[in-house]
């Protein structure tokens, strides 16, 4: 049978209209879309009318398979596997490929989709693309600390650019998860505590990913994730409980989410936690009240990993009752579980869902795959050619180094005791010292770890042969062999030596003894962080400690290279260390960018986006955090106040701070006003001086306190942040723009005020250390 579908398609009359130019924001592009005889106009009316025809075409069955998302390939994340994919494919029970990349691989099942299928209609291809695809760049806790917006978007562009020639349309990123507990192992996906950096960093991403067209084949339709409050799990436990008041969510946790939405992402994937009770993959508030009406979302939700299925263990029914509960809350697209697929038409038929519903879904998939331009060329993303010429092109690979450079922070340097000299002997020792495998992190996609750069082999091409480098192991990462056997089981590749502990401690000191300094590369392996990787205790293992130590006996200075995908308490290693350089885990050119930074070649520049405590007991610890009413002032003998009696209340390394190799000082802020109108602008300028030997970066950081209020306001929140380079001795004049909205807040009616009062502005280098002044902001 001739299907006029096909034809159409073959000849490729369709044009696809692009998702929306970033960063214009829904209800703008909205607006454009509604003005009559305009393009956008014209193309959504094309949209429409053929989805129309083509869901008049389609049966039930069809209509539930394109609500079907399957795994497939080279990368399993859960418990399911896909079955009998041929087969499922060939009769239209599939909407899209997880897992699946090469335009080989791609462009075979595509090839199923489209030429044997009833209907004939192409297959979208999704990837856990977070902080690269193949060129991979520092993990997205890493890319925050960089707070360079640009750079973050143009590791988001590259991605996108290599995705898309490797047969992928579809990434599941950014995450913007705000995350205020460390021992949550995704923290290290996440742009960590702060409302305002994430909500900027989930910005730029979606616009790194889409550009401005989706019918181009160098970009990818984004899927912010997870939706929502996924970061505030209890505990810091994986998948766990979340809850939380509705004032909170909306001034703490929603913010990332919704600018990633301006930013006109394509797609929203569902969170594993619950949220007032009702798992997110089954809310309706959330998915519909909040998303679809609220925020006017128009693009379609897919669920995490088989969290349909899992909704049954949260104790909302069996596999026909989350099928209903999902598809009624407002979910299109399950992942891998296929209950849809196997639960919807039986729902239909006993009322627990409705027709309307099922073809509102379907006919979210259709318009992303009319966006993305499978409908005009279903083989835009497998071009073989361009495959080759794309991935990890020097350009890329340049860049990778670049914005890892920027990514490291440097949490301590006692009498400068970096940068390194370019002579003399370096004993370059710890378990990360010469490992390729943990440089590109967990969640690192298709990246090959092979052609990563180690730590040994960054200092061998920075400093040359001018050093003499003498390395040792000198402590496995753990010594428990339990949690050895349980890492390595789902990919964690951690190679036990088998000598002992003394033994391995006894050559690292030799060769400590014999070197000028000491370079311990020291932290967590990359299975040790990431998702199902929570952990308790977030201290440096045991082997690890006892390893420093010993090398602290020597005498020599100790420079520890920490590499972790979270905050970690180092109380002793802050105490003992001559100098702490924070890596993260830096990417493809993790051992160049950490030899730039340690030899001088560049002036490291990052601040951390997530709090250091001093100890895990302190645990939730973020800087803006409410006053009590008992607030503690530091006067050791007053008891009863907020306080704790064995541990400070203050954070070992505060939000936003990083040091540099050249020191700045900050002026007082001047106000363009101290009493300011209501629905006014206000200017505030700070000069900021490079005070010491170095040209170097600065982040200058702008905080704002309300200090009276409807509801308890934190202590201060981050409004601003510029980064600015400074020669030495050269002094700027900054200037900040705080508008109505930076002074709003939702009040517990849920509107979003502005309330007149007094207010502080702070800037300074880091979210402790700043500069104040104070204004009034006036009634109506």
């Amino acid at each position: 049978m001739k299907h006029p579908f096909r034809t159409a398609l073959l000849m490729g009359l369709w044009l696809l209209t692009p998702l929306l130019d970033a960063p214009q924001s829904v209800a703008a592009a909205t607006a454009v879309a509604a003005t009559p005889g305009s393009a956008a106009d014209d193309d959504q009316a094309k949209m429409n009318k053929f989805i129309a025809d083509l869901m008049q075409k389609m049966t039930v069955d069809e209509k539930i398979g394109q609500l079907n998302l399957i795994t497939v390939g080279f990368d399993v994340t859960g418990p399911v596997v896909s079955k009998d994919v041929d087969a499922s494919i060939r009769r239209g029970a599939v909407g899209g490929v997880f897992n699946t990349f090469t335009p080989k691989a791609a462009r075979k099942l595509q090839e199923m989709a489209v030429k044997q299928t009833r209907l004939r209609i192409p297959l979208m291809f999704g990837y856990d693309v977070i902080h690269g695809h193949r060129t991979i760049f520092p993990i997205s806790l890493g890319l925050a600390a960089s707070w360079d917006l640009a750079a973050i978007e143009q590791s988001a562009r590259i991605a996108a650019e290599e995705a898309s020639a490797d047969g992928l349309n579809w990434v599941f990123s950014p995450m913007v998860d705000i995350s205020r507990d460390p021992r949550w192992g995704r923290i290290s996906e996440s742009a960590g505590e702060d409302p305002y950096l994430g909500s900027e960093i989930g910005r730029v991403m979606v616009r790194g990913y889409q550009g401005t067209d989706l019918t181009k084949n160098n970009t990818v339709m984004a899927c912010v994730k997870h939706f929502a409050l996924y970061g505030a799990a209890e505990g810091g436990r994986d998948y766990n409980t979340t809850d939380m008041s509705r004032v909170r969510m909306y001034n703490e946790y929603l913010p990332p989410y919704k600018a990633a939405i301006d930013a006109g992402a394509g797609s929203v994937m569902s969170s594993f936690n619950d949220i007032n009770g009702v798992p997110a993959t089954g809310n309706k508030w959330l998915m519909t009240d909040l998303l679809r009406k609220q925020w006017g979302f128009p693009g379609f939700v897919v669920t995490d990993y088989t969290a349909i299925n899992e909704m049954t263990a949260h104790g909302m029914g069996d596999d026909a009752q989350v099928s209903a509960l999902a598809l009624n809350a407002g979910i299109d697209q399950d992942m891998v579980g296929e209950i849809f697929l196997k639960n919807l038409a039986r729902n239909l038929k006993d009322g627990t869902v409705q027709q309307a519903d099922i073809d509102t879904a379907c006919r979210r998939i259709l318009e992303a795959k009319w966006k993305l331009g499978l409908f005009e060329d279903p083989y835009r993303y497998t071009d073989e050619k361009r495959a080759k010429q794309t991935m990890m092109k020097p350009e890329y690979v340049a860049a990778a180094r670049d914005i890892a450079r920027k990514s490291l922070v440097l949490l301590k340097n006692q009498g400068q005791t970096l940068p390194l000299r370019s002579t003399g002997t370096i004993a370059l020792i710890g378990p990360l010292a010469s490992r390729q495998r943990d440089m590109i992190g967990s969640w690192s996609g298709a990246g090959d770890w092979k052609q990563a750069v180690s730590l040994e082999q960054g200092i061998r091409n920075v400093a040359g042969s001018s050093v003499k480098i003498v390395t040792a192991q000198g402590a496995n990462f753990i010594d428990d062999a339990q949690m050895i056997a349980r890492l390595n089981a789902h990919g964690g590749e951690l190679n036990v030596d088998p000598r002992s502990a003394d033994e391995m401690i006894a050559e690292a000191v030799k060769a400590a003894q014999s070197a000028d300094v000491i370079v311990a590369a020291v932290g967590e392996s990359q299975g040790m962080t990431g998702e199902a990787a929570s952990r308790a205790d977030i201290g440096l293992p045991a082997p690890q400690m006892a390893l420093l130590k010993a090398l602290k006996k020597t005498g020599k200075p100790l420079v520890i290279v920490l590499m972790a995908g979270r905050p970690l308490t180092l109380p002793w290693e802050q105490q003992n260390a001559d100098a702490i350089l924070e890596t993260w885990f830096a990417g493809s050119q993790a051992g160049n960018a950490i030899a730039d930074v340690l030899f001088g070649r560049y002036n490291p520049s990052g601040k951390l986006p997530a709090t250091f405590p001093e100890s895990v007991g302190q645990i939730p610890l973020y800087y803006n955090h409410k006053s009590t009413g008992r607030p503690y002032a530091g006067v050791a003998l007053d008891k009863y106040k907020s306080r704790y009696l064995d541990v400070s209340n203050d954070p070992l390394y505060p939000f936003g701070f990083g040091l540099s190799y050249t020191t700045f000082k900050y002026g007082k802020p001047e106000l363009s006003t101290t009493s300011l109108a209501s629905g006014a602008m206000l200017d505030v300028k700070v000069t900021v001086q490079n005070t010491g030997n170095y040209d170097g970066e600065e982040i200058a950081q702008l905080y704002l306190r309300d200090l009276v209020g409807s509801i308890s306001r934190p202590v201060k929140e981050l409004k601003g942040f510029q980064k600015v380079m400074l020669k030495k001795g050269e002094t700027r004049t900054l200037t900040f723009r705080l508008n109505p909205a930076d002074l709003s807040f939702y009040n517990t009616d849920l509107q979003f005020v502005a309330e007149p009062g007094d207010f502080e502005v702070m800037v300074g280098g880091n979210s402790r250390d700043v500069q104040t002044a104070a204004f009034k902001l006036l009634g109506k």
